[in-house]
């Protein structure tokens, strides 16, 4: 079982990563909740896969083009309550 933290934000972290490593236990995420952005660095699923996963837990993924390769933004504009807003 993944381990929640009580810090704000956290809910919507361990959301988006626990959907991640659903489809790709050996992904790597970092998410900057300031930017609403989550960068992954996939090792089985491609981009479609993760994007489905993240829509799964209730956000709405964004492909963005970087200069350090693909991320995502997800945001959940629909949902109340959330703590990362």
């Amino acid at each position: 079982m993944a381990r929640r933290t009580a810090n704000p934000g956290g809910h919507c972290v361990s959301s988006i990563t626990e959907a991640i490593k659903a489809v790709d236990p050996g992904a790597q995420v970092r998410i900057d909740l300031a930017t609403q952005r989550v960068d992954i660095e996939p090792t089985e699923a491609d981009a479609a896969e993760l994007g489905d996963a993240i829509k799964q837990a209730g956000y709405t993924p964004v492909a963005i083009d970087s200069p350090a390769g693909p991320a995502v933004k997800a945001a959940a504009p629909g949902r109340k309550g959330c703590c990362c807003g």
